[in-house]
């Protein structure tokens, strides 16, 4: 019996890095049969995907985008209806920065944080921190948004001419740095009102904010956590 069991183990010693290595599941081609392009839901939301054109932190179009759609997993785009609909009755709407994100954008992401070499983007999107700071809080291996349940965005309102202008939140979209952390003290009255404004629509639509970006805001509890995408949004 002492022997059974000592085979066993190294048994399973050896098969669990093998079933590790095979997860997170990722599929490269389909969109899956329960993700939806949100425009589809929520035709007056503003869609500006970030990482489509190059005024972006990496400064170039990112691997994965080939088209200004915003793709979620059904849950949390049907939230996000409701969501917009609260911010419409305030003569509001959702200004949409990134959705679903490929896996091979995240790894572009990664490449580019590696070279230390290109700072080019610096002074917009990382002006007090070194781009060896930025791996870990703000840009990791894997993200959320490869899930299919999280979202960055803002909200908008129309000027006197009709044009939706963002409401100012003290730090723009995808600024790396202490001052787009949740509550920052370094932030004007107005400035947090609005951030405040933001997450209670989102967070009555049922989603959550991340601490370090007040844009960045996942539906809970999202439906794949261990699985990342990687089909390519066109």
């Amino acid at each position: 019996m002492k022997t059974a069991l000592i085979t066993l183990f190294a048994l399973q010693t050896l098969v669990s890095p093998l079933l590790a290595a095979t997860e997170p599941v990722q599929q490269l081609n389909a969109v899956p049969a329960d993700f939806t392009d949100v425009a589809s839901l929520l035709p007056d939301a503003q869609i500006h995907m970030a990482y489509l054109g190059s005024d972006n932190f990496v400064g170039s179009q990112v691997d994965g985008y080939q088209a200004n759609k915003c793709y979620l997993q059904q849950n949390a785009a049907n939230a996000l209806v409701k969501a917009q609909q609260a911010a419409a009755a305030k003569g509001l709407t959702l200004w949409i920065f990134d959705c679903y994100r490929p896996q091979r954008a995240v790894n572009h992401f990664m490449r580019w944080a590696a070279d230390l070499t290109d700072t080019s983007t610096k002074l917009q999107y990382y002006p007090n921190l070194g781009k060896d700071q930025l791996v870990g809080e703000y840009i990791a291996e894997k993200s959320g948004h490869s899930r299919g349940s999280t979202i960055d965005l803002t909200l908008a309102r129309p000027d006197a001419a009709g044009n939706w202008q963002l409401l100012d939140m003290g730090s723009p979209f995808d600024m790396f740095d202490p001052i787009s952390n949740v509550g920052h003290p370094a932030i004007s009255r107005d400035q947090q009102a609005n951030r405040q404004l933001l997450e209670s629509i989102m967070l009555q639509a049922g989603f959550k904010v991340y601490s370090m970006e007040w844009w960045h805001f996942t539906h809970q509890p999202p439906v794949y956590t261990d699985q990342y995408f990687d089909f390519v949004i066109k």
